[in-house]
């Protein structure tokens, strides 16, 4: 049971088309519990469920955050890469938005000499001194510069690993859940109708393809963590 009123209306949900799953016949059966009905060959969520569970959700996040936890979004595909960096900026955690890179979490130790040297690029160029290399080595370091800001630049202030993952869409980045799992990190996935639900901490129910459904989700998420951090800030 929820512990905190987040405002989680059906009228929005259905407005944001969060109900609409995949086609039938793209479906993990796992997720029948979570299915109201089929409409025109297409599965329909129980937003009743889904209502439930981004609620515990929000409380979870909410509970991290004032505690001073540590976030990171993961969301790669198009349609939530621009989402999910505006939901970190907002609520001040860290992103994956273009790709995962396989062992991000796992061999932490290698992703913190990829950061260290993302970092002493980023202060060489702030510096002026990139400009002072021959042609060929400056071309070489701007291209690993600009490599380093698409793939890492999401969390390039990230010293640890992360308390809690978000993550937008189950199938797309399972590598990252995986990685996850594996480490025993806590994860919220946006599941929908052909995800397996047991394999997050919390699975929403909800439709991880439309803009205007991730954009919803990530906004009630989002609006946790900001509440969470006002009250560890006032308690600091």
């Amino acid at each position: 049971m929820t512990r905190r009123y987040w405002n989680i209306t059906f009228e929005e949900m259905l407005k944001a088309g969060v109900h609409f799953g995949h086609d039938t016949r793209k479906w993990n059966p796992k997720m029948a519990p979570y299915i109201a009905t089929k409409r025109k060959g297409i599965h329909i969520t129980n937003l009743l469920k889904t209502a439930r569970f981004l609620s515990e959700a929000c409380d979870l996040v909410f509970d991290a955050a004032s505690s001073g936890k540590n976030f990171l979004i993961v969301g790669t595909k198009n349609k939530a890469s621009d989402l999910v960096s505006w939901a970190a900026i907002k609520a001040r955690c860290h992103c994956v938005n273009k790709k995962w890179l396989g062992g991000m979490l796992t061999n932490w130790s290698t992703t913190e000499m990829r950061l260290h040297k993302f970092r002493d690029l980023r202060i060489k160029k702030r510096g002026g001194n990139l400009n002072r290399l021959p042609k060929r080595e400056l071309a070489v370091l701007k291209r690993q510069l600009s490599r380093f800001q698409t793939y890492l630049g999401g969390i390039k202030y990230m010293i640890g690993l992360p308390d809690i993952v978000i993550i937008i869409d189950q199938q797309k980045e399972y590598m990252a859940l995986r990685e996850c799992s594996i480490l025993g990190i806590p994860t919220i996935c946006l599941s929908d109708t052909n995800c397996d639900p047991d394999l997050a901490d919390i699975s929403i129910p909800a439709n991880d393809d439309a803009i205007v459904s991730i954009r919803f989700l990530l906004n009630k998420l989002v609006f946790a963590i900001c509440e969470g951090r006002s009250i560890y800030i006032y308690n600091l």
